[in-house]
């Protein structure tokens, strides 16, 4: 006899005598996270965040928090640095089927390569990641007049795909080059939550960050302190 038609015998035998069938089992609509988190998940873990909008950013002790911003005020970047070591992090939007960090990996890669550098994959603590170094320029300084040529630097790119996001970190310096450097920086990056939002987005365009209120505040008293002291400008 077929095993279904048995089987469909003997639960039809339970049932006439009563005895409530064994329940179901059903797999887990998401697979188990230890972060980063999506905002529907995010856990209460008494971790003071900093919300940028997109990103809630983990306060760790010993770690300066660096936000990027543009003339118009708007957040576009946000980094940890952790002594001569810096995560920088961004997060984009993703399709809803599937990932796009393999993807997004021949990219960096092919780029760093452009530009004098070289990265290649490797298994880490987030699973595949890029290790290897870029040449970027320092950044000016004060009293600078020539920029100043490009250095080679110790990098790893870490990425993590979401529910419709996708989260990237670099993590360049002394971090970048032993795992025990790294793991305070890698720690931060796990704390993070992505707030997705529920609006269309183009796969790969960067989820919109914003400034907390009171840090917008100083940001504007600050632009327009300097403003004043470079006197007025051209059309104002």
């Amino acid at each position: 006899m077929p095993f279904g038609r048995r089987r469909n015998r003997i639960e039809r035998s339970v049932r006439e005598r009563g005895v409530p069938p064994e329940p179901q089992v059903r797999e887990r609509d998401r697979e188990e996270t230890t972060g980063p988190w999506d905002a529907a998940d995010a856990p209460e873990d008494g971790v003071p965040r900093v919300d940028l909008g997109s990103l809630r950013i983990p306060a760790v002790p010993g770690m300066e928090l660096r936000v990027d911003v543009n003339a118009q005020q708007k957040v576009i970047g946000a980094s940890l640095r952790a002594g001569d070591s810096l995560l920088q992090v961004s997060a984009f939007a993703a399709p809803r089927a599937g990932g796009i960090w393999e993807s997004v990996r021949g990219d960096l890669a092919t780029s760093a390569s452009g530009q004098g550098g070289s990265l290649s994959e490797r298994e880490g603590t987030f699973g595949t990641e890029l290790a290897g170094f870029i040449t970027a320029s320092p950044p000016p300084q004060p009293g600078q007049t020539t920029p100043a040529p490009p250095v080679r630097r110790a990098a790893r790119f870490v990425g993590v795909d979401g529910p419709r996001w996708f989260l990237r970190g670099m993590i360049s310096g002394p971090a970048a080059e032993s795992p025990e450097a790294g793991a305070a920086l890698e720690s931060a990056f796990r704390s993070i939550v992505v707030a997705r939002g529920a609006e269309p987005m183009p796969v790969r365009e960067q989820l919109p960050m914003t400034l907390p209120a009171q840090a917008a505040q100083q940001v504007a008293a600050q632009q327009a302190a300097a403003k004043d002291r470079n006197g007025p400008t051209l059309g104002s």
